[in-house]
């Protein structure tokens, strides 16, 4: 069975506690934290002050993607905050073993993230360290995006290298996943399932979250 992770990015932030009490209720799994800079990617949001924020408002697994410069600087700072699993771009972490490393040592769970035009044999050499492969299925910095089509082969040629290097990573995808694309991605292989808009955006955040949860059942 999928896990489904709302990506609170595409949430009110006005009345966030609620917002993720509704995704509770719908059977979310996990909350995605999406983090960005204004400089690895076009967009700025929020830092470790929010995400200490949301974890007391969930017990659910805070689920934190670093879409920034230098992550390495910040591990603890999001680990302190209440971080589950932190998750860094191949693109930017230049030392990624020694990164996630490190974040295991901060007692979270170490995920490394691809963007749609990085090969996914790029992370071949981490994949048995680490607990999490994030696929971009939209290119990052904004919510609301299409799902990219190729991304269905990206999510095999995963699956094929976790049984090749006898990893036991998650497959988690980012971007465009609604109705219409999670099946499609589940059959692939995909464990984790991130949805912001598709969820948020709804008119009912429960029943939107509980629709997705039975796709992936």
């Amino acid at each position: 069975m999928g896990l489904l992770a709302p990506s609170i990015l595409s949430a009110d932030f006005s009345n966030l506690s609620q917002q993720i009490r509704l995704t509770e209720i719908g059977g979310a799994d996990w909350v995605h934290c999406d983090i960005m800079d204004g400089h690895f990617v076009p967009n700025i949001t929020f830092g470790p002050v929010a995400v200490k924020a949301v974890r007391k408002i969930t017990k659910l697994p805070l689920d934190v993607h670093l879409m920034i410069e230098k992550p390495e600087k910040y591990l603890e700072d999001f680990a302190q905050a209440g971080a589950d699993y932190i998750s860094v771009h191949v693109e930017e972490a230049v030392h990624l073993n020694r990164t996630i490393n490190k974040i295991k040592e901060l007692g979270c769970k170490a995920g490394v993230v691809i963007n749609p035009a990085t090969p996914v044999e790029s992370v071949k050499d981490v994949a048995e360290y680490i607990d999490l492969l994030l696929i971009m299925t939209v290119n990052p910095g904004f919510g609301g995006q299409k799902f990219i089509p190729n991304s269905i082969r990206r999510i095999k040629e995963a699956v094929d290298l976790r049984s090749d290097c006898k990893a036991n990573f998650l497959i988690e995808i980012d971007g465009g996943v609604n109705i219409d694309t999670i099946k499609k991605a589940h059959s692939a292989g995909v464990d984790v399932f991130v949805a912001g808009s598709a969820i948020f955006h709804s008119e009912n955040i429960s029943a939107a979250t509980a629709e997705l949860k039975n796709l992936i059942k």
